[in-house]
């Protein structure tokens, strides 16, 4: 197997928080960034810390993929406030979903929401799982300003 980048000379910052199960085993890692402001999180579901779904119904797994997204985000320094962009992935996508979605990031953005795209698709990676986010986020920039 011919290896993608040096790891010597790799610069991304790999993040899989503690208070989640670990993705490697399924090839990706909840966080990445590279020097500089963004930092890309990967597409976060509703599981436990085993890796399981959890049981709910959709708006339990709106609810446990934004608090397993928050564990992400304070790995990394940061919250929701830093996040630009939302993506998520919807099976069964109707008013209900819609709703379900709305109302739970409106609880988290409140007027200042992130510019997000909604994809209704047909299924997820797993059975049953219904709801998956991704997110792009920015570090804030620190300045110095002179007196």
């Amino acid at each position: 197997m011919i290896p993608l980048s040096n790891p010597a000379s790799d610069q991304r910052k790999i993040t899989n928080p503690d208070g989640l199960y670990n993705p490697v085993s399924s090839a990706y890692s909840f966080a990445v960034s590279a020097p500089g402001a963004l930092v890309f999180l990967a597409g976060h579901w509703a599981g436990d810390i085993d890796g399981n779904l959890i049981e709910g119904d959709f708006a339990a797994q709106v609810d446990r993929t934004l608090e397993n997204m928050a564990i992400t985000l304070a790995a990394e320094g940061l919250g929701f406030e830093h996040v630009l962009k939302l993506t998520a992935f919807v099976v069964d996508h109707d008013a209900e979903t819609l709703n379900a979605v709305v109302a739970a990031e409106s609880r988290i953005w409140g007027d200042r929401p992130p510019a997000h795209s909604l994809i209704p698709v047909p299924a997820l990676a797993g059975p049953g799982l219904r709801f998956e986010l991704e997110a792009v986020a920015a570090r804030p920039v620190i300045t110095e300003q002179n007196g």
